[in-house]
């Protein structure tokens, strides 16, 4: 049944390096092989009173020789030193069943951070030697485990045997990287996840340069791909940034021109207000004007006033009332009416009469176009006068 209680075991070393493995299908294999050549291993076991050597690369297996332990071999020398692929293989120890042991324990999931200290503090229960006496290493086991518990594989090798195998390779000119367990052999194509059985004193120095220009190229394509989610990203908020300037711009115009508009707006109102206004009131020179071509020259007018629509006349006349009937005829006035009784002078033997007409907007628009036709006559006449 499924614990969901248990914790979960996020290893994130383990993730970066399977993330660092998918990575390499991006890079070209021409810079593959530029910066990487093929791993390739020289493998010494020793075997009845001998040293086995085997090289293997890409999955190939080709014996080597077979020496005697703790003398210089020549033809091997000659051979190493000639053969390029030795001399870039990495050396491996690996012991076989009558030099190493390897038992599984279960340890509480506690131990999982600190495996080498917990497992040499209990070395002597769990085998008969004391950390002192062997090099050993922890190997942790994958698949299922019991509550609370992790299960790994324990490999050891007395000091004694290990110390001496290595000199008897190195006594050959050779350098071991690590050292394992035949039965439980590491993954060659995964040396991320590799025990080591060799203390740090005895291991082979790495070449720092392929690691950085390893790590330098997943730097990189990292890089890269930061680059190409980020690039669209920048460019779109560049772009929107442009476009709001641009907005801006236009907003600021369209404010501008809205308000020049109300301005323009507000003056074309007012002059048509004081259009409608001069429109709705005629000009004293055309009251005027119809007073003289309307009253007979018999008649004289003393006084004349106008207010509010209102054109009041006084003066003298034969005949005071026939002048109702001659006002009312225009188109000007309307409503005509004696402001005041009808009164005759002692001396010339006239009326004098005092009258109330009402101005008409008839007559503020006849005069307006007799002003334009006055105009466009004028203008007509100074052509006739240019083209002469």
């Amino acid at each position: 049944m499924l614990n969901l209680n248990s914790t979960i075991d996020l290893d994130y070393m383990q993730f970066f390096r399977w993330w660092k493995r998918e990575l390499g299908f991006l890079v070209p294999e021409k810079i593959k092989q530029f910066v990487n050549d093929k791993q390739s291993f020289i493998i010494i076991s020793p075997k009845n009173g001998q040293l086995v050597l085997t090289y293997t690369c890409d999955g190939q297996i080709e014996p080597l020789a077979t020496l005697e332990r703790g003398a210089k071999d020549p033809a091997f020398q000659g051979l190493y030193e000639k053969d390029e692929r030795l001399a870039k293989a990495i050396v491996i120890l690996r012991l076989t069943g009558q030099d190493a042991i390897q038992k599984e324990l279960s340890l509480p999931a506690a131990a999982k951070e600190n495996l080498n200290q917990v497992v040499a503090y209990e070395l002597d229960r769990y085998t008969p030697f004391k950390p002192e006496q062997v090099y050993f290493a922890v190997k942790l086991l994958a698949g299922m485990n019991e509550p609370g518990q992790i299960r790994v594989m324990l490999i050891l090798t007395t000091r004694e045997v290990l110390d001496r195998l290595y000199e008897d390779v190195k006594a050959l000119g050779l350098s071991p990287l690590f050292a394992d367990y035949e039965d439980s052999a590491n993954n060659l194509d995964h040396l991320d996840y590799t025990y080591n059985l060799l203390p740090e004193r005895l291991r082979q120095k790495t070449a720092k340069m392929p690691r950085l220009i390893h790590s330098t190229l997943i730097t990189l394509t990292c890089l890269l791909l930061a680059a190409v989610i980020a690039m669209p990203v920048w460019f779109e908020y560049q772009t929107v940034n442009a476009l709001q300037l641009k907005a801006d711009a236009l907003e600021k115009d369209a404010k501008k021109v809205k308000a020049l508009q109300s301005e323009i707006d507000a003056v074309v109102d007012e002059t048509r207000q004081l259009i409608a206004e001069k429109s709705a009131t005629p000009e004293v020179i055309v009251m005027l004007n119809t007073l003289s071509s309307l009253i007979k020259d018999d008649t004289w007018l003393s006084y004349a006033q106008y207010s509010d629509g209102h054109l009041q006349i006084q003066g003298e006349s034969p005949a005071a009332s026939t002048l109702i009937a001659v006002l009312e005829a225009s188109e000007l006035f309307a409503n005509a009416r004696f402001a005041s009784p009808v009164t005759q002078d002692s001396i010339s033997k006239l009326e004098r009469f005092q009258i109330t007409v009402d101005v008409t907007n008839a007559g503020s628009t006849e005069a307006t176009g007799t002003e334009e036709v006055d105009t466009e006559e004028q203008g007509t006449d100074a052509g006739s006068m240019e083209s002469e």
